[in-house]
C-alpha cells in the first residue's frame, strides 16, 4: 500500500498542507489505497530517504517520490488504469499552470491571513521552528503579519478572479470532470479551513459552488476531514 506523509497539527486528524491535500485527492481520484501517515515539521529524518525535508512524500514499494506535481505525474504514469488526473497533455499543462499560479499568487496572502491560527494548532515541538522560520520569512512577529484580516480577505478574493471566471463557465476548473487543476486550488482551501475560519467566499461566488462540488468528491473526502476537526 502507498504511504502518504501528511503535515499534521497537534491533533493527528488536522492534516493541513495544501500540496498534501492535492496528493490525497489525487490518490482518491485514481482509486488507490493508501495510508496517510502523520508527519510534523521537526520530523525531517522520517522522510530523509526522499531527498528532501518537506511533504508531500509518498512511498510506493521501493519508490520514494516527493513534491506534489511530481507525485501526480508519477501516479498518472504508474497507475494508468485509474481515472486520469489530466486527460491528456492539455490537462497536464493546465494542472502545471494552476499549481504554479496558486503557489505564487495565493499562498503568501493566505498564509498571512491564517498564520496565527496555524501556530495555535501546532504540536508543541513544532512551535519554535514555525515561529522562527516564519518570522524570518515575513520579517516580523507572527502576531504582526496580518494586522487587517478584512483587507487581506478582500485581497485574496480579488486574486481568485481568474479561477472564479472558470468556475462560472464550467463545473470544474478542469472542465466537465474534476482533475488535478481543481485539486491544486482546493488544497489551499483545505489548508485554510483545517486550521482557521477566516478564508471565506460570498455565497453568490461561483467558486463557492465549485468548492462544494470538490468537497463532495470521492465520498466526501474533504467534508469528512473538516468534520473530524469541527470545521465542517
Amino acid at each position: 500500500m502507498i504511504v502518504l506523509y501528511e503535515l499534521t497539527g497537534a491533533d493527528d486528524r488536522r492534516r493541513f498542507s495544501p500540496p498534501v491535500w492535492r496528493v490525497r485527492m489525487a490518490l482518491r481520484h485514481k482509486g488507490l489505497a493508501f495510508e496517510g501517515r502523520p508527519w510534523r515539521f521537526t520530523e525531517k529524518e522520517t522522510i530523509a530517504a526522499s531527498g528532501g525535508g518537506t511533504v508531500p512524500v509518498i512511498v510506493d514499494g521501493d519508490a520514494w517520490v516527493r513534491e506534489n506535481m511530481a507525485i501526480a505525474e508519477y501516479l498518472e504514469a504508474t497507475y494508468p488504469e485509474g481515472p486520469s488526473l489530466f486527460r491528456g497533455p492539455e490537462g497536464l499543462a493546465l494542472a502545471r499552470f494552476m499549481v504554479a499560479w496558486v503557489d505564487r499568487t495565493l499562498a503568501l496572502p493566505v498564509a498571512r491571513l491564517i498564520i496565527t491560527d496555524i501556530f495555535s494548532h501546532l504540536a508543541e515541538k513544532d512551535r519554535a521552528y514555525f515561529r522562527e522560520s516564519r518570522e524570518k520569512r515575513f520579517g516580523c512577529a507572527l502576531e504582526q503579519v496580518c494586522t487587517d484580516p478584512v483587507a487581506e480577505l478582500a485581497s485574496i478574493r480579488a486574486l481568485l478572479g481568474p479561477a472564479r471566471r472558470l468556475a462560472a463557465e464550467q463545473p470544474f476548473l478542469s472542465g466537465n470532470e474534476p482533475g488535478y487543476a481543481d485539486y491544486a486550488l482546493h488544497g489551499t482551501f483545505m489548508w485554510a479551513r483545517m486550521m482557521s475560519n477566516k478564508l471565506t467566499l460570498a455565497d453568490a461566488d461561483p467558486l463557492a459552488a465549485w468548492l462544494a462540488r470538490v468537497d463532495a468528491l470521492h465520498g466526501g473526502e474533504a467534508l469528512r476531514a473538516l468534520a473530524a476537526v469541527g470545521a465542517a
